[in-house]
C-alpha cells in the first residue's frame, strides 16, 4: 500500500505561532499546513531559525501559554489535540507521540540514571512494576544498539558518548511504541560514522514498530536517504513540499534549489568552494507580508513584496512568484542539474 493509501494519523492546517516580546507580539510561524501518514516519514528542511522546531513543539504543547499563542487545528488520529487540557496532552505525549531532542546531554536529567529516566516514562503511561518497567528499559537500550545494556541502564548522561545518549533518547522516545515520532536534528551534533548508524537505526525502528518519523533537520543528504516527503521551510512558512525523489529531481523554489547547492557533489569536477545562500536568515520581527526569502534571491523581484502565489507541478507545490516557463532556466543556472524526464 503507498503511503498517501494509508490512513492519515498527524493532520496540521492553518499553524500559526506567536510570542510575546517588549515590542508586541512576534510571529514565528505563519500559517502551516502538512499531513503525515501511518508509517510516512516526512523531512521538514531548512536552515536554524526557519521555525521547523517551534513548530513540531506547539503541535506537542511543549510552550509557555503565558508568552506563546498557537492558531490553526491540530489533528491526532481525527481527534482535535491543539486546545487539550495539559493532563490530557501529558497523555499522548510520550505514550502516543515520541520526541527525540535535538540535544540529549540537556534533554536528560543529569543526576539519574538514564534507566531510571527511561523506566519513569514508561511508569507514567503503563500500569507497570518498577522491576519490569526496568527490565524494559534494558531491553530498549538494547533494541537501539548499546553495547551491555545491562550495565548501560545504570551509568548517568555524563558517562555517556554524545552517539550513546542520542541511543538513550531514542530508546525513552520508544518506550511506550508511540504512532508518531518526531525527530528533531538527531544527528546534528554526531559524527559521521554514528550519524549513519542512527539513520540506520530510525528506518529500521519505523519498519519494527510501524511508526510514522516527523524528521527535522537542515541535512539535504539526510533527507534524501530517508525521508519518502519533504517540507521545506523558510521564514516561519513551508515554501515548497513534495516527494522527496521529485524536490531533488525538479526544485521549484529558488530557496530549495539555494539548500541543494550547498551539497558538495560526489562526482566531476571538485569545486574549490561551495556554493552558499548569500546572507543571513530573517528574525520573526523583520518579516513581511510577502516572501521572506526575497531579500537573499538572485531572482526576486517587485512582485515578491506581496505574498507569493501557490505554484503546483504535479503533486508537488512551492510559494513564488516564478512559472511555468522561466522556472526551469533560472533553475539550471542557479542549480545545474539534469532534468528527469
Amino acid at each position: 500500500m503507498a503511503t498517501s493509501d494509508k490512513p492519515i494519523l498527524l493532520d496540521v492546517n492553518g499553524l500559526s505561532v506567536s510570542f510575546a516580546t517588549d515590542r508586541g507580539p512576534v510571529q514565528a510561524v505563519r500559517d502551516v499546513s502538512f499531513r503525515v501518514h501511518e508509517g510516512e516519514i516526512l523531512s521538514i528542511v531548512g536552515e536554524s531559525g526557519s521555525g521547523k522546531s517551534v513548530t513540531l513543539l506547539s503541535l506537542l504543547g511543549l510552550h509557555d501559554a503565558k508568552t506563546a499563542r498557537v492558531d490553526g487545528a491540530v489533528s491526532f488520529k481525527g481527534k482535535p489535540i491543539l486546545d487539550l487540557p495539559a493532563s490530557q496532552m501529558r497523555s499522548i505525549r510520550g505514550k502516543e507521540i515520541g520526541l527525540i531532542s535535538q540535544d540529549p546531554m540537556t534533554a536528560l536529567t543529569p543526576v539519574y540514571t538514564i534507566g531510571w529516566q527511561i523506566a519513569e516514562q514508561i511508569r507514567a503511561h503503563e500500569n507497570i512494576s518498577a522491576r519490569a518497567a526496568r527490565l524494559r528499559a534494558v531491553e530498549l537500550l538494547g533494541e537501539v544498539g548499546l553495547s551491555n545494556p545491562g550495565e548501560a541502564v545504570d551509568r548517568y548522561p555524563h558517562q555517556l558518548s554524545g552517539g550513546m545518549r542520542q541511543r538513550a533518547v531514542i530508546a525513552m522516545a520508544l518506550s511506550c511504541n508511540p504512532a508518531l515520532l518526531v525527530a528533531d536534528e538527531p544527528t546534528t551534533a554526531l559524527d559521521v560514522t554514528v550519524q549513519a548508524q542512527v539513520l540506520d537505526l530510525l528506518l529500521r525502528l519505523r519498519k519494527d514498530f510501524g511508526s510514522a518519523i516527523i524528521l527535522i533537520t537542515h541535512d539535504m543528504g539526510v533527507v534524501a536517504e530517508v525521508a519518502e516527503h519533504v517540507a521545506v521551510m523558510y521564514a516561519g512558512r513551508i515554501v515548497e513540499r513534495g516527494d522527496t525523489d521529485d524536490v531533488f529531481a525538479r526544485p521549484l523554489h529558488p530557496y530549495t534549489w539555494g539548500l541543494m547547492a550547498s551539497i558538495p557533489p560526489l562526482t566531476g569536477t571538485r569545486l574549490e568552494k561551495l556554493r552558499s545562500i548569500p546572507g543571513m536568515p530573517p528574525t520573526p520581527d523583520m518579516i513581511g507580508k510577502g516572501c521572506g526569502f526575497a531579500p537573499r534571491c538572485d531572482f526576486a523581484r517587485s512582485a515578491c513584496a506581496e505574498r507569493p502565489p501557490l505554484q503546483r507541478a504535479g503533486d508537488q507545490s512551492a510559494l513564488c512568484v516564478l512559472d511555468d516557463e522561466e522556472r526551469p532556466a533560472l533553475r539550471q543556472a542557479a542549480l545545474p542539474i539534469e532534468e528527469m524526464a
